[in-house]
């Protein structure tokens, strides 16, 4: 595999996203990356007790396979960016996928804790992550209009597949022990390299093809047959070429392999510090919550159905807030609706800290399920629309790794709050206290400075969508317009050449016309130019 075309990871600015056909295709292979990435880690839990058993070891020493792979989820974003970049989505999912699939099925053989650090942890870890980031930026080259829908969607693949694969890593413990529950695991992550396959990149060179073979028919048509006809087919195969040659002969500008560029993006600024705070409580509630129920009287199985109240209501969340955020009226406002989601989930957790019963909790689940779906639909959602499909590949990669530092400072730092303060009412204040501000402080940033900055006239510059103004993505869009109007002229130029040198059989055809009686429009001369047909054009090629 060399180095990708521009078309292999990331379309040309040039190439419509569909808005659906392969892209339903495209999405539910997103969904099923995505159920894997976030609830693998979390379903691997069922199987604490038999390693705790068999390699005698402590909990604390088990619950590091999961935190491994959320690490590596995390914060392998920026390797999984350049990867990308170098050889594009499909074939790093493809070794991506054989990667999470090889590292269960060699935990299946190890022998002590720290093989399966290095198996189930790191190498799965890494496969995952070299599928779910190509995933979410092939999703976004496929949609545009319907992209919010399409994001609400794939997130909620989080929610299924939890409460999919716990139930079924229980029954597979049962039944083959935890061994054998690994290795069909493994079997089940081979799933990943079938949603990288169906990763069709978008291209434009069968469009450029049915441009050539349109050009030759057209030419046909409107001009005599005879070796005028094939001279001014040949002028318009050989501007092509030139033209073709004077694009070979310029130096290719090299891709970056993970552009730091967008750090000058002052929107992407805003949402990463944003980001970062906010995972510092994000994930600390859910966590803490079967034991904080356990702990004020809550019997076993009724703390363990709490998370699947929040799982149950997450999975209608996130796709209902992607069509909230896709419609006319809301979409340029998305970075607002996603400081309203942020603002609800810490709300949540601030207003249940004292909850000391169980319909306290059940009714906290609830709410939290809706508020957490939501965050989880927009957060994608709204990087796309601040960077754009182009850098999004470095972008996310980039946040990642932001938001695995915070992931290994939040959660851990509650753990040792509870343990020294014995009160878990103070970890829901400061969770939900570092939410609000990071909610607080994208809506204020984003008007104060994004907004503001919008009132200032910039003719030669194109904000991007979400804020905050990308101008070397502006001013690459620019050159890209002017050389395909370039192409467009020339080939006109070419044409009408052509056309001249037939002029006066184009004549001579027209006075037989005429001697037959039949009425000519005035500007029956004016012979078509190659792809800018209308209805008066058809006519004169049926009267030749």
């Amino acid at each position: 595999m060399g180095r990708s075309d521009p078309e292999e990871g990331q379309p040309p600015a040039s190439v419509k996203p569909p808005d659906g056909g392969w892209g339903w295709i495209v999405l539910l292979g997103c969904f099923v990356i995505t159920g894997f990435s976030y609830a693998f880690p979390k379903a691997v839990s069922v199987y604490f007790k038999e390693l705790m058993h068999d390699f005698h070891v402590g909990y604390s020493d088990t619950a590091w396979i999961s935190s491994i792979m959320l690490a590596m989820l995390y914060g392998t974003g920026p390797v999984s960016s350049i990867m990308v970049n170098q050889f594009g989505c499909r074939p790093v999912m493809l070794v991506g996928g054989l990667l999470a699939s090889s590292g269960m099925i060699l935990a299946s053989f190890t022998t002590n804790i720290i093989e399966l650090y290095l198996t189930a942890g790191m190498l799965t870890g890494l496969g995952m992550a070299l599928n779910f980031q190509p995933s979410l930026i092939m999703l976004g080259t496929y949609f545009d209009k319907r992209r919010p829908l399409a994001n609400g969607l794939a997130a909620a693949g989080s929610p299924v597949f939890l409460s999919a694969l716990s139930p079924l890593g229980q029954v597979l413990l049962e039944k083959f022990g935890w061994r054998g529950g690994f290795l069909i695991m493994g079997g089940l992550l081979l799933n990943c390299c079938t949603c990288g396959a169906v990763m069709r990149p978008l291209e434009a060179g069968m469009k450029r093809k049915m441009e050539r073979v349109q050009d030759k028919y057209e030419a046909k048509e409107m001009l005599p047959i005879g070796e005028r006809a094939e001279e001014a087919i040949s002028t318009i195969d050989g501007a092509k070429k030139s033209k073709k040659t004077k694009k070979k002969q310029q130096p290719r500008k090299r891709k970056k392999l993970l552009d730091f560029s967008i750090f000058s993006n002052r929107g992407f600024v805003i949402y990463s510090i944003a980001k970062f705070i906010m995972v510092l409580g994000l994930f600390v509630p859910p966590i803490l919550l079967v034991n904080y129920a356990k702990d004020i009287g809550v019997p076993d199985t009724e703390a363990a159905f709490l998370l699947s109240i929040i799982g149950f209501i997450d999975i209608f969340a996130r796709p209902s807030c992607g069509m909230l955020a896709g419609m006319k009226w809301m979409r340029p406002h998305v970075a607002y609706l996603f400081s309203f989601a942020m603002l609800f989930n810490g709300l949540t957790d601030i207003c249940s800290a004292r909850a000391n019963t169980y319909t306290a909790l059940v009714i906290f689940c609830i709410f939290f399920g809706i508020s957490y779906g939501m965050v989880g639909a927009l957060q994608f959602e709204v990087l796309m629309a601040i960077v754009g499909s182009q850098k999004f590949s470095s972008a996310i990669g980039l946040v990642l790794l932001i938001e695995a530092i915070a992931v290994l400072i939040g959660p851990p730092s509650a753990g040792r709050l509870v343990d020294a303060f014995k009160n878990y009412a103070i970890i829901f204040y400061l969770a939900g206290s570092e939410v609000v501000l990071s909610s607080l402080f994208l809506a204020m940033a984003t008007y104060c400075c994004l907004n503001q900055g919008k009132k200032t006239p910039q003719p030669e510059k194109t904000p991007s969508v979400g804020g905050g103004s990308d101008t070397e993505e502006a001013e690459s869009d620019a050159q890209e317009v002017e050389d395909h109007a370039g192409d467009n002229h020339h080939l006109s130029h070419s044409t009408n050449t052509a056309v001249v040198m037939d002029s006066d059989a184009v004549n001579h055809v027209a006075e037989d016309h005429s001697a037959d009686g039949v009425e000519q429009p005035a500007d029956e001369g004016a012979v078509p130019v190659p792809g800018e047909c209308n209805s008066g054009q058809t006519v004169e090629r049926e009267r030749f």
